[in-house]
């Protein structure tokens, strides 16, 4: 195994280069129409890919789960501060349609891809129920799921191999949707005209350096700013811990309150939302919040590109790596289906296939690259829910397969 120009413990140079590799990819898609079209958020996926596959940086690191741990949590309530709960309704309604039409596709792929692997890969019921539970809900329901079938450690990690590259190439495809002709002639993208609207106001300038055009900041905005979602972050934490501690698991009902109370996730979309809908004068003034709060994603998409390790899925995961493929492919043919029937908007389809796949993090991650910052709330909300029915989805999956 080749050793990494710059070790895993190395945080100091590790946080260079992910904040630097942000930050290119933001002037970058601010600066160039290409890199606009591309999107700054696959600029650092693709940064991050090459510099861990070229041996300079380590495909994991304790840097990197500050990210997940600390940066994203931080980064949800600033995004969160202008969504007044009021005005999303219609919004969450169409996503949620979507998104459980999905969670169907999901299953559906996993047994369309069991029976064409299954003389080829081991431990393949299990795996399924794995990728079944991930790709509804998020890597909880992975691990939960990997225990529950037994599945041996040395598949777990090849399957999280190929899983980590199928993201940054899904990311890549969902990403670019909105630009190509098919999609845009066939389904209706009032967000993507709408940014694109403001474009025109200014030809000089890309859809993104229009769209985060200079604003007045304050002193006081950035110290609000951060003052509030640390104080979110820190308060959300402690009552998820509390609830998932004080809440049984002794029938499915409280098994099914223990993870919605006790996901921090949830408890911070709620608290921040709350706070936009309540006192919309004192939170959804506070200048800046969406600048920050962007950024903070944009370190979130640079980290997500670092595991995909291409050597390890060439060596141990090629199979699992069409496997996984094959599920998505489903998932998305049903998602894109089931929303031209229904007339939804493409930026709607979008998030929910994200939300599926890579769970609420990412779906928000992209819906603030792409500009759609009203569909921010309704996503989180609606992903989050993954979380709660992606390990049942994965067992009924696993153990049906088990059976067969």
């Amino acid at each position: 195994m080749n050793v990494p120009i710059i070790s895993p413990d190395n945080s100091l140079v590790l946080w260079a280069i992910i904040v630097g590799g942000a930050t290119l990819s933001i002037v970058l898609e601010q600066k160039y129409k290409w890199a606009a079209t591309v999107s700054g958020a696959i600029i650092a996926l693709v940064l991050a890919m090459a510099l861990s596959n070229i041996g300079i940086i380590p495909t994991a690191s304790p840097t990197y789960d500050v990210v997940w741990n600390y940066i994203v949590p931080l980064a949800i309530p600033l995004l969160l501060m202008k969504c007044d709960i009021r005005k999303i309704g219609r919004e969450s309604g169409r996503l949620l349609i979507l998104f459980l039409a999905g969670s169907v596709g999901t299953m559906l792929g996993a047994f369309l891809s069991y029976f064409l692997f299954q003389n080829h890969i081991s431990e393949l019921p299990g795996i399924a129920a794995m990728i079944t539970g991930s790709y509804i809900g998020g890597s909880v329901n992975l691990a939960a799921l990997s225990s529950s079938f037994s599945v041996s450690g040395t598949m777990v990690s090849a399957t999280t191999v190929a899983d980590n590259l199928l993201m940054a190439l899904y990311f890549f495809v969902l990403i670019s949707i909105p630009s190509i002709g098919f999609f845009r002639k066939h389904f209706r993208h009032p967000y993507v005209d709408k940014i694109e609207n403001m474009q025109k106001e200014n030809h000089t300038e890309t859809i993104t350096s229009s769209y985060w055009k200079p604003k007045e900041i304050s002193l006081k905005d950035i110290a609000c700013s951060m003052a509030t979602t640390f104080i979110i972050f820190a308060l959300s934490q402690n009552i998820a811990i509390f609830f998932s501690h004080v809440i049984p698991t002794s029938n499915e009902f409280l098994t099914i309150l223990n993870g919605l109370l006790g996901n921090q996730y949830l408890i911070i979309t709620t608290i921040s939302m709350l706070c936009a809908s309540v006192a919309p004068k004192i939170f959804g003034e506070i200048a800046g919040t969406q600048e920050i709060g962007t950024f903070l994603i944009y370190l979130f998409f640079f980290v997500i590109g670092v595991p995909a390790s291409l050597m390890e899925i060439i060596q141990n995961s090629p199979l699992l790596l069409v496997f996984c493929a094959v599920i998505v492919i489903v998932n998305m043919a049903v998602e894109f289906l089931f929303g031209k029937l229904l007339k939804f908007n493409l930026e709607d389809i979008i998030l929910a296939s994200n939300a599926n796949i890579g769970g609420p993090t990412t779906a928000v991650a992209m819906a603030i690259s792409k500009g759609w910052i009203e569909l921010v709330g309704p996503i989180m909300l609606v992903g989050t829910l993954g979380y709660i029915i992606g390990t049942y989805a994965g067992t009924f999956v696993g153990t049906l397969l088990l059976n067969t």
